[in-house]
């Protein structure tokens, strides 16, 4: 290998040698729709390693998301699937044992239907909004409730938009 190409490669190497390292967590829920249909949802979370307005109250932080969910058709069509991707922001109370947060979020998520439950999405391409509350346990794992609504922001008509409410459970891994 010529000296063009190995100092490129060592400057790769080094700059990979100095990513911050991240923990990863394993994300599950059950919920409903507002139309009563079932979803249910699994992803892997990457907790950011930063914090921001630190103070004896708390910090805010957060991770990435990426999931998968399928959501039961119910009697009215079949079921259907998404994959989302989004930033979420927490904010962390300070506690001894138990520390409660707030999450909120926006993302896009991609249907395998533009027909979900009885709504009727348009395109498939939604926007994920998400807000929720929850404590970390004292195993560091993460329980909650949770808020989501897909909708395409009006890219094409009919844009229904889609709810969903569920409970949540994040596991370190």
């Amino acid at each position: 290998m010529n000296n063009k190409r190995l100092l490129p490669a060592l400057g790769l190497m080094l700059s990979l040698t100095s990513l911050p390292t991240f923990s990863a967590e394993l994300a599950l829920s059950a919920g409903s729709t507002g139309q009563g249909d079932a979803t249910l949802r699994a992803g892997l979370l990457s907790t950011w390693n930063k914090q921001w307005w630190v103070s004896d109250t708390g910090h805010l932080g957060g991770y990435w998301d990426a999931g998968y969910t399928y959501w039961d058709g119910g009697s009215r069509s079949s079921a259907a699937h998404s994959v989302s991707f989004m930033p979420v922001f927490t904010y962390n109370f300070t506690s001894a044992r138990w520390q409660p947060f707030i999450e909120g979020g926006i993302g896009v998520a991609a249907f395998s239907k533009t027909r979900v439950s009885s709504r009727k999405l348009g395109v498939a391409f939604s926007f994920e909004d998400r807000l929720g509350l929850g404590v970390t346990l004292p195993n560091a794992g993460k329980l909650g409730i949770r808020a989501q609504h897909y909708s395409n922001a009006r890219i094409k008509k009919p844009n229904d938009g889609i709810e969903s409410y569920s409970v949540f459970y994040h596991h370190p891994l």
